[in-house]
């Protein structure tokens, strides 16, 4: 047999040999009866009374520790936290854009505006535009009756009539006068050429020579009387005209186009020439805007600059103008300089008497610093704003403050570009406070 079968052999035969030992316990124990119940020793139970101690003391130990850690911990913090530096908010001073954007009130107006009175006495025999109505130049708007007028141009005319008839006999006579004229002359050359050979006395030929200067006298008057009776008729001309010009006056015409804006009169209604107001008209196609600029911004107002018109009736709309002039001086009593913007009005949407918000554009070159309002310290002893410098501490430094905007002021001295300032001081922010700065952009980005 090989060794690896004698061993399985001998353990098959070491297991049959304890299965009759324990056959054989098994039939002892039920010959014997039941078995005694077992009592712990004092030992014993002192042994287990100090180990359940033990166990309780370490388990009390693993609590009480960690809590007494944490109490520590807890007023560590609690301890830093009074002893950490306050948190305060700061923002960076930056520069304004580079194109200035000044807001000023304006009164619009039309470009041209004028009243039609009456130019000649009567009545309104027709009226032919109203309010509101567009009309063009010498468009024919109303037409006065004056018949006495009619008189006068009849009675002109009579005049001139006569006028040039007393002309035509001042020629007439003109003609005669200068005939004589010639008579006379020769008949004086004749007894001066007798009285040189003694053929007449020296008397009769001094009598014919006065009446040849007598004559030549009478001519000069008669042409001087053609001159008077030719200004005569000069004269009843130009009234003539005067008269038919009146007459044209009955019809009234529109000087220029534009639209009716007040209409006075009705028809039968008596006007009276030169005070009686029968319409108004304005020309709205481009309108103007005046506006008062304050003498800080004087400086920047140039002809040909870009502005913007806004009117609250129609809101989001804008429309584009520009600077048409100035006043080049300032008014002594506003210090303001006034401002003449012309807008264009193809639409008509604009219309005269309006009010409207300008905004001037103009490109600077040294844009100025902004701030937020709240920031601005305002003291007996000026304007200051906390400033935290590059060792967190707080600075009251004083500023000189320039056009407020409402919710940002422009800063013209006293701090410079980069600065961090505190944009709402409290009463906590005092002079050499050292803080912990939070940048606001950096609090809403963790928000």
């Amino acid at each position: 047999m090989s060794p690896e079968q004698e061993r399985l052999q001998k353990e098959n035969e070491e297991l049959k040999r304890q299965l009759r030992e324990l056959k054989s316990a098994g039939h002892a124990a039920a010959e014997t009866g039941p078995p005694k119940l077992w009592r712990p020793s004092a030992i014993t139970i002192w042994s287990i009374f100090l180990v359940a101690t033990v166990l309780i003391f370490v388990a009390f130990l693993s609590g009480y520790i960690p809590l007494l850690k944490r109490r520590a911990v807890i007023a560590s913090d609690t301890h830093e936290q009074e002893r950490a530096l306050p948190r305060v908010e700061v923002i960076e001073v930056r520069r304004a854009s580079d194109k200035s954007e000044l807001e000023l009130p304006g009164n619009i107006q039309a470009i041209t505006e004028a009243p039609i009175l009456a130019r000649a006495d009567g009545y309104i025999l027709r009226r032919m535009v109203d309010i509101g109505d567009r009309v063009k130049a010498g468009q024919t708007l109303a037409e006065i009756e004056a018949p006495e007028m009619e008189e006068q141009v009849r009675q002109s005319k009579a005049n001139l009539q006569l006028a040039q008839a007393a002309v035509d006999q001042a020629l007439a006579n003109y003609q005669q006068g200068k005939t004589d004229t010639e008579l006379a002359r020769v008949t004086a050359e004749r007894w001066k050429s007798l009285a040189g050979r003694g053929v007449v006395s020296r008397q009769e030929n001094d009598q014919y020579q006065a009446q040849y200067q007598s004559h030549a006298a009478g001519l000069d008057s008669l042409e001087k009387a053609i001159g008077v009776q030719r200004s005569n008729v000069a004269a009843a001309q130009a009234n003539l005209a005067r008269i038919e010009r009146m007459q044209s006056y009955l019809l009234v015409k529109a000087p220029f186009s534009g639209v009716i804006t007040l209409r006075n009169v009705d028809v039968g209604a008596l006007v009276n020439s030169g005070s009686t107001l029968l319409f108004r008209i304005a020309q709205t196609g481009t309108l103007r805007t005046y506006l008062n600029v304050p003498q800080a911004q004087s400086s920047s107002v140039r002809l040909g600059q870009t502005a913007r018109l806004s009117v609250a009736n129609l809101p989001g709309r804008q429309f584009a103008g520009a600077v048409a002039r100035t006043a080049n001086a300032l008014d002594p009593a506003s210090r303001t300089l006034l401002v003449e913007v012309h807008v264009p009005n193809p639409e008509g949407a604009l219309l005269p008497g309006m009010y409207a918000r300008v905004d001037l554009v103009s490109a600077r070159a040294n844009a100025p610093l902004l701030i937020p309002s709240d920031a601005l310290i305002a003291r007996g002893t000026g304007t200051e704003v906390a400033v935290v410098r590059q060792d967190h501490t707080v600075h009251l430094q004083k500023i000189e403050v320039g056009r407020d905007y409402g919710d940002r002021l422009e800063v013209i001295s006293g701090l410079k570009d980069g600065d961090m300032i505190v944009p709402n001081p409290g009463d906590v922010v005092r002079e050499g406070l050292e803080v912990q700065s939070v940048p606001v952009a950096e609090k809403a980005t963790q928000k």
